[in-house]
């Protein structure tokens, strides 16, 4: 995986240098859309792969993402990260990670994801020995066992981070509202645990 992290990183920061060149001739519109395209797709692309990385390799995630966020706005280098990444409504790393495995979980509960995905999003009412629990009104989703300690695979960190979330968000249908409200929920929860 650190390799696989080096290569992005390091596609990641060319790219950035190779637009940080030609930024003077550009709208900001136009800055902001090469920097998605080029930066945000590549941290986007196959994102469920870096669920448990170390925070070593994510921090160098964050760092890719702080310079694009830090070259779309024109803030200098010490200025401070988090307001410009709020004026973007950028999420950091680990809770964009949060976030699009939540959304893929929800598109599995309500039918609008692949089956091979959906089968690893069981409800705990599913089971016939739980059914009697008070937790079998409450949205859960049932997690497999596994033998270590951190498994990366959508089957366990999927419903696990899916289960980290409030009741009233679970039980929600709409897909906008649960979208905005997950969003919130993840950030209030990652804060929480640091």
């Amino acid at each position: 995986m650190a390799d696989h992290i080096a290569a992005v990183c390091q596609s990641g920061f060319f790219q950035l240098r190779q637009l940080r060149l030609i930024r003077q001739s550009l709208t900001p519109v136009a800055v902001k859309t090469l920097v998605h395209a080029f930066i945000s797709s590549r941290l986007d692309y196959c994102n469920q792969l870096f669920v448990g990385v170390s925070g070593r390799l994510s921090d160098k995630l964050k760092s890719l993402q702080n310079a694009a966020a830090r070259l779309v706005t024109g803030a200098r280098k010490f200025d401070r990260i988090t307001p410009v990444m709020r004026e973007l409504h950028w999420l950091p790393v680990r809770q964009r990670l949060q976030f699009k495995t939540v959304v893929l979980v929800f598109k599995c509960i309500h039918g609008q994801a692949p089956v091979y995905l959906s089968e690893y999003c069981k409800s705990t009412t599913e089971n016939t020995g739980r059914s009697h629990l008070p937790s079998a009104n409450t949205c859960l989703l049932s997690v497999p066992r596994t033998r270590t300690t951190c498994d990366r695979s959508f089957a366990v960190s999927g419903p696990a981070t899916w289960n980290s979330l409030p009741v009233a968000l679970r039980s929600s249908d709409a897909a906008e509202t649960f979208r905005r409200h997950s969003c919130l929920t993840v950030l209030t929860i990652s804060c929480i645990q640091l």
